[in-house]
């Protein structure tokens, strides 16, 4: 079975950090971009992050840019989204998912799968 499961979630304050992990059971992460998206309550899913199988330089959603940090770890079969300086507006759900895409089209949703079940952060005071 192929599927992705996240972890690292959890309740934060404005301005404190997060490290959520995607690990991947069934098939190795080494051939996909692997893409972190997040859905707030009430929104669609968007693309956060997403990283490529080689070399290039990981994508980003404008409003993450300087604060997150996609990285991977194909030994352990994982992706890592370190998230600082985390604001009200990042608290959402996240998953990871992926795709035979470049990590450009992060923000193209319908060329992910493989969902995992997604973890929660929530940045309150």
């Amino acid at each position: 079975q192929l599927q992705f499961v996240e972890s690292g979630g959890g309740l934060v304050q404005p301005g404190g950090s997060l490290r959520l992990s995607c690990v991947a059971s069934g098939f190795t992460l080494d051939s996909f971009t692997i893409g972190w998206f997040r859905q707030a309550p009430g929104k669609g899913r968007r693309g956060v992050s997403c990283i490529g199988r080689g070399v290039g330089t990981p994508y980003y959603t404008e409003s993450v840019k300087g604060r997150f940090t996609i990285s991977r770890d194909n030994a352990k079969n994982t992706v890592y989204l370190q998230m600082n300086d985390l604001k009200p507006e990042d608290t959402a759900v996240y998953y990871c998912a992926k795709s035979p895409a470049h990590q450009g089209l992060c923000a193209v949703e319908s060329l992910f799968g493989s969902w995992g079940q997604g973890t929660q952060v929530t940045v309150s005071s």
